[in-house]
Parts: C-alpha cells; sequence; structure tokens
C-alpha cells in the first residue's frame, strides 16, 4: 500500500510516502512561513523522486488536531482535495498520540506528548507503552500546565514536543530526575503514516467529506465573536 502522509499542526510540518510500513522519504521543515507556501512542493517532490503519481497512492494519512487552526486548516483542505480528487480513503491520527508513537521503541514506561496551545495552555495527554502498544493514562486535551501536572503519577516519564518549555521547570520541580525530556525531531508525518496505515488496513479509512479538524477548545477568532 502506497500511502501519503502529513502534519501541518505545529510549525514542524512534514509530509511522509510510505511503502506499508516502510518510510520512503519524509520532508521536515521547521519554518515561520506557513505551511501552504511548501506543502504541495513537498508532496511533488517526494512523488516525483520515487517515480509515482497522485494516482498510484492507496490511501491518505493527516493530523487532524490538535495543533495551530491556521495549519490544521491547511493540511486537511489539503487532504481532502487529494481523496476527493483520487477517491482513496483518508486515516486520521491524533497529533498527540503520533507524537507519544514516535517514542515507542524506547520500552516500558510513561510518554507525555504535549504541544504548545498558546495563551499559557498545552494540548497534552500520557500514555503508558508496554509491547510495542500505547495505553492512554491521562485523555487528550488542552489544559493549563498545573491542571496537567496534577495528574501525573510520580513516575519515570518521557515528555515530548513543543509544550516543554511551559513545563520543564515544573517538571523537575515535581518529578525531578523521574522526568525525561526528549530531543527527537519533532517531525510527525512517518509516524502519522504508520497509524494511519493500520487504520486504513483496518478498513476504518473515511472520505474526503469526513475529514474535519480535531479542536479541544475555539479559535481565537470565535472568541472574539
Amino acid at each position: 500500500m502506497l500511502l501519503i502522509a502529513l502534519d501541518t499542526t505545529t510549525p514542524s510540518g512534514s509530509v511522509a510516502l510510505l511503502e506499508d510500513d516502510r518510510v520512503l522519504g519524509e520532508i521536515g521543515i521547521e519554518s515561520s512561513s506557513t505551511h501552504s507556501t511548501r506543502l504541495l512542493l513537498s508532496v511533488d517532490f517526494l512523488l516525483k523522486t520515487q517515480g509515482v503519481t497522485m494516482g498510484d497512492i492507496d490511501g491518505f494519512a493527516v493530523t487532524p488536531g490538535p495543533g495551530s487552526f491556521t495549519g490544521l486548516r491547511i493540511g486537511l483542505s489539503t487532504i481532502k482535495a487529494f481523496s476527493f480528487a483520487t477517491g482513496k480513503p483518508v486515516a486520521r491520527v491524533s497529533s498527540l498520540l503520533a507524537l507519544a508513537y514516535k517514542h515507542i521503541d524506547g520500552g516500558e514506561g510513561l510518554i507525555g506528548p504535549m504541544l504548545d496551545a498558546k495563551k499559557g495552555e498545552i494540548y497534552a495527554a500520557l500514555y503508558s507503552r508496554a509491547g510495542g502498544e500505547l495505553k492512554e493514562i491521562i485523555p487528550q486535551g488542552a489544559y493549563a500546565p498545573e491542571e496537567f501536572l496534577k495528574r501525573l503519577p510520580r513516575r519515570i516519564a518521557v515528555f515530548a514536543g513543543s509544550g516543554i518549555p511551559l513545563c520543564r521547570q515544573r517538571l523537575q520541580t515535581l518529578l525531578g530526575d523521574k522526568a525525561r525530556f526528549s530531543a527527537r525531531p519533532a517531525f510527525l508525518a512517518a509516524e502519522t503514516g504508520r497509524l494511519g496505515l493500520i487504520i486504513l488496513k483496518a478498513g476504518q479509512g473515511v472520505d474526503s467529506a469526513a475529514v474535519e479538524p480535531v479542536y479541544f477548545r475555539r479559535s481565537q477568532a470565535e472568541e472574539g465573536r
């Protein structure tokens, strides 16, 4: 199965082309420019370097959130257009789950993905990893850092994502040397693709009309109304 996966939930946007579980190529760019200026160019580059066309693609995977409202709209509208044009299904993969999955190979323990939600909040969750699987311990949501931290068990945990700067000092105070911080790149397209492949092979992909963003709070524009 050939799969295009993309993540535009943060400035660390990325696109990947996968053949089953094998990543044929991934383009990740950390930039203040909008995803619209580089997303289609990245997809086109990956297809051309592998000698395939959009007609060869069997499905798509995308992160519908949580994340940047602007980034989400760009990524989802792109995937919706691809899906509509080809008639191929889409797998929706949480950005927090993809971020946790990026660290699934570290043995057993806890993984705390957290993204900067702005306004002093984080999008976060807590997962346990065992036997190559993730189990949600603290549900995904938008949290004030103090609200999320008070739910944490006093155990060794790896934290990852753009929300770390908001929480690092408090995590170190709370957990001491039990708090570990990931230095892995934040690009999530490959993980989105691998998780998306599981969804598509289970027949749980959706058509373009069902691809909608996942919001844990209202956008700034909605709050201003």
